[in-house]
């Protein structure tokens, strides 16, 4: 009897739940690359190729294990182009007379599971993804009848589940969030830690090949691919990461320096999303390195409550609120992004900076998303799901299942408060206190009006006038609206107007 184990580009590892019992005699394990996974969106052309390439490089290690590892190529000539057709031709071409697989992190994906049974003929079996600490069911039973889904009060469930920067039953320095302590702005020097970068070997250099050729017209560049594409290389980033940025990760996480595109971040994610990397099994080195001394309480905390705070919250809520979280647009947003986010050409630096890095390197930290080029998209009135659709394409670490409400729910209060307390909108003065951006910018982050001012002030402020209706009674933004009411009607005038004739620019230009 041979078993057909179908593993997915997002579950590169030999743990994963999908082999788990299983042996490799009667086993082959399937690959593959399809057209529908790679053109659903338009991928960034580097994000492409770290998938693919980490795909081939997993198949070598598995087949190192013993395994039987059935791979199909995006460029095979008899590729069927889709899950689907694929699995059927594995089916019919091993004979296979049942399917185990582990779930899809996507609901689009999960659909395509759901029908394997249906269209292939044989017994299917779907297993939880073991990598994750929380459950579906788990997390629907912690929201409940919640009308507010806090991450916070969620993160503190996981410290006690694992255990991790704990005192017995009592966080460690009793607090659960050092968060007030991880907002210092930082400035270059010499000694900034940099991540690995990664020569690309004869596989990957054969994979930027055909992403070059099939993907011309893509996001991005692929010059400079540097990504770690195998276990080992991500094992040696984490190392590395661990050894010379985690312990001034917390303190500087919402820094940004220009033409510093890593700063203390780990630059880990695509490869704990992935499955290169253990989540669990890194929070819990992190959790010795603090028990030694080697690292301080804040930064440990600030790194392990991203891991399993907010990664296991946001995929808790993707799948709970199911396929239609996408269509949710509370704030009635539906201005296109501008032309800019696909070139990084703009007089705005901060801008620059952010899309630039992330049209180079597949890569922007958290902050340069939330309170950049999502805070901007958030102030012009953006359409929310136009917006997930720009992050889910252009990071590397982008699935949607993570990518979702990171996007919707937090960056653009899409949701209408579910995720997030408040929308995360800030004026130019949050930038300039967390970047040495402004510095270099032709704008003026200290003016609110007038053709050199920082547009971030008027939008921010036209931003709250247009919204106070379904913000105003917010207790969180209670101080912005004392300020703007304590405003004379000129001042708010001739913000609002400055605001407007910014917006007509842009509507302009992407006309």
């Amino acid at each position: 009897m041979t078993v057909l184990i179908p593993v997915l580009g997002d579950q590169l590892t030999p743990a994963i739940s999908s082999l788990d019992g299983a042996e490799p005699d009667d086993t082959v394990v399937l690959m593959m690359e399809v057209a529908d996974e790679t053109t659903y969106v338009g991928h960034h052309r580097k994000k492409l190729a770290y998938i693919l390439s980490a795909m081939r490089h997993h198949a070598a290690r598995l087949r190192e294990l013993g395994w039987t590892v059935d791979y199909v190529a995006l460029d095979d000539p008899d590729n069927e182009g889709s899950f689907i057709g694929e699995m059927v031709r594995a089916v019919a071409r091993h004979d296979a007379e049942r399917i185990v697989v582990t779930e899809a992190g996507e609901w689009r994906v999960q659909a395509m599971l759901d029908a394997w049974q249906t269209v292939a003929g044989v017994p299917v079996e779907i297993r939880p993804d073991a990598r994750f600490l929380c459950s579906h069911r788990e997390f629907a039973a912690w929201a409940g009848d919640r009308k507010q889904l806090r991450m916070e009060f969620f993160y503190r469930e996981m410290r006690r589940k694992t255990g991790l920067l704990m005192d017995g039953d009592k966080p460690a320095g009793g607090k659960w969030n050092f968060d007030k302590e991880n907002r210092k702005p930082a400035k270059t020097d010499l000694f900034l830690p940099r991540p690995i970068a990664f020569r690309p070997d004869a596989i990957t250099q054969e994979v930027i090949a055909l992403v070059a050729a099939r993907f011309p017209d893509n996001i991005g560049t692929l010059d400079g691919f540097d990504f770690a594409v195998t276990h080992a290389d991500a094992m040696r980033q984490q190392r590395h990461f661990l050894a010379h940025a985690l312990a001034d990760f917390g303190t500087y996480q919402d820094a940004m320096v220009t033409d510093e595109p890593h700063l203390w971040h780990s630059i880990l994610s695509p490869y704990i999303n992935s499955g290169l990397l253990d989540p669990l099994d890194l929070c819990r080195k992190v959790d010795a390195l603090w028990r030694a001394g080697k690292v301080p309480l804040n930064s440990a905390e600030g790194f392990i409550r991203q891991i399993i705070g907010w990664r296991e919250y946001v995929r808790g809520i993707y799948w709970l609120e199911g396929p239609d979280y996408v269509e949710r647009n509370f704030l009635r947003a539906h201005r296109p992004l501008p032309a800019f986010y696909w070139t990084g050409e703009t007089d705005m630096f901060c801008l620059a900076q952010a899309i630039g890095q992330t049209l180079a390197s597949a890569h922007a930290h958290h902050i340069q998303r939330l309170m950049v080029t999502g805070n901007f998209a958030l102030l012009i009135g953006a359409d929310p799901a136009a917006v997930h659709l720009w992050y889910l394409e252009v990071y590397a670490d982008a699935y949607e299942w993570v990518e979702l409400p990171n996007t919707l729910g937090m960056s653009q209060f899409g949701d209408g408060g579910l995720l997030g307390s408040k929308p995360y909108a800030a004026s130019g003065a949050y930038i300039h206190r967390m970047s040495d951006y402004c510095g270099h910018c032709r704008y003026d982050v200290n003016k609110r009006v007038g053709e050199d001012a920082c547009p971030f002030n008027a939008l921010y402020w036209d931003f709250l006038a247009r919204h106070e209706k379904r913000l105003g009674d917010n207790p969180r933004l209670a101080m912005p609206y004392r300020t703007w009411a304590r405003m004379s009607e000129d001042d708010r005038r001739a913000i609002r107007a400055s605001a407007r004739t910014f917006l007509d620019g842009l509507d302009k230009e992407k006309n």
